[in-house]
């Protein structure tokens, strides 16, 4: 599609949610007595983990996220040192139905945890399906609004990019912050992550555009929110838009209508490096996005690829992520590793692609990068931190 955004009106293409593919419409989460303190453990014992994937739908994208998911995790056993995990593989094919069923089965089998699975309305079937079992969840999705109770979400989040990208824009001068969204329920969503980070982090909101989710109504609107940038006085614009999407007839199209870029700068709440044809676009030179640990991630990516002779898909290590997680708790010893207060301990874990922990709501940190695009390369201008507590924290 980038050879057609040599003018402004030749946007065409297919528009693709701006959320990742786990993410669905609000579920509500589960509440438990106690907080959802989660199952006891023998730590000198094998664990028995359940593991949830897509696998068994119709649908051959679900049958190789499956795979990557499973493989990912057993590359992450077999890293594991002093701990004995079991590990055992579900199949939800995506249905929440099914998934609840296999869950259930899954503790009668003995499970003391469950890892998935994917998509956002199963993971809520699943917490509410072993809530009364007193076992913990760890879904793969990134959808706030199924967190809690049992339910700890493993996925990258608006909010967690957004407050650190917001924080690095204030500290760089760029307090006065204006967001520009679609009138989706995903752009909603991302419009809502980035106002919580300005208050968060004491910002200032200097505005908000949106547009409709078409050629159209992204070319009608344009003008209306290059006014409101110049008016505004906002030193930053963060757009929820991803590069399949509106972003490049945005970016385009806003010069060309007066926004200094010498002024303000452009941030994305998504990764301006996926595809790589982007980065070559002019619209994006100079701009701000958040990424992993650039070093960890191609660790994994290159470990993934010489294992199973294949690159990993990006949620594969999701994956990893979680039994990295269990395995370092359970090589703690102690007893309650896998319970509630285990899981959120404030020092977090290292991952495939860098540090995280995960809140007592049931939401995560992660440990991100700034990345700047410049001459069509990605320079990271704040590297990730390497524990909590250090920068971007």
């Amino acid at each position: 599609m980038f050879s057609l955004l040599s003018t402004s009106r030749d946007f065409v293409g297919r528009f693709v949610a701006l959320m990742s593919i786990f993410w669905l419409a609000a579920c509500q989460p589960v509440s438990l007595s106690g907080g959802g303190s989660g199952q006891r453990i023998d730590p000198k014992a094998p664990v028995p983990v359940a593991l949830l994937v897509p696998g068994g739908s119709e649908n051959s994208m679900d049958q190789l996220l499956a795979k990557h998911l499973e493989n990912a995790a057993r590359l992450a056993i077999a890293d594991l040192q002093g701990v004995n995990i079991n590990l055992r593989v579900y199949n939800t094919a995506g249905n929440p139905s099914q998934a609840a069923s296999v869950a259930t089965q899954a503790v009668n089998d003995g499970a003391k945890i469950i890892i998935g699975p994917l998509y956002a309305e199963a993971a809520n079937a699943v917490g509410r399906a072993v809530a009364g079992r007193n076992v913990n969840v760890l879904a793969f999705s990134n959808n706030a609004q199924i967190a809690g109770g049992n339910v700890f979400i493993l996925g990258h989040t608006f909010q967690n990019t957004a407050d650190r990208l917001v924080a690095y824009a204030k500290q760089q001068g760029r307090s006065k912050i204006m967001t520009v969204h679609a009138r989706t329920n995903a752009g909603e969503v991302g419009r809502a992550a980035i106002t919580g980070a300005i208050a968060k982090a004491g910002a200032t909101y200097a505005g908000v555009g949106s547009y409709e989710f078409s050629q159209d109504g992204i070319i009608n609107a344009v003008p209306g929110i290059a006014s409101t940038i110049r008016s505004s006085g906002a030193q930053a614009v963060f757009f929820t838009s991803d590069t399949a999407g509106a972003l490049p007839l945005l970016i385009q199209m806003l010069p060309e209508h007066h926004v200094d870029r010498n002024i303000v700068k452009f941030i994305g709440l998504t990764r301006w490096d996926i595809p790589a044809q982007t980065l070559a676009l002019p619209g994006v030179q100079g701009s701000w996005f958040a990424r992993p640990h650039p070093g960890m991630a191609s660790k994994f990516n290159a470990r993934y690829s010489t294992a199973f002779d294949t690159p990993p898909h990006a949620i594969a290590s999701l994956s990893y992520d979680a039994i990295a997680a269990i395995g370092a708790l359970v090589k703690s010893g102690n007893a309650g590793a896998l319970t509630a207060s285990g899981l959120t301990q404030g020092s977090g874990f290292v991952g495939a692609s860098g540090i995280f922990r995960f809140h007592p709501d049931g939401t995560n940190q992660r440990g991100l990068a700034i990345a700047q695009i410049q001459n069509g390369q990605v320079v990271i201008v704040d590297p990730a931190p390497s524990s909590f507590g250090g920068a971007g924290f």
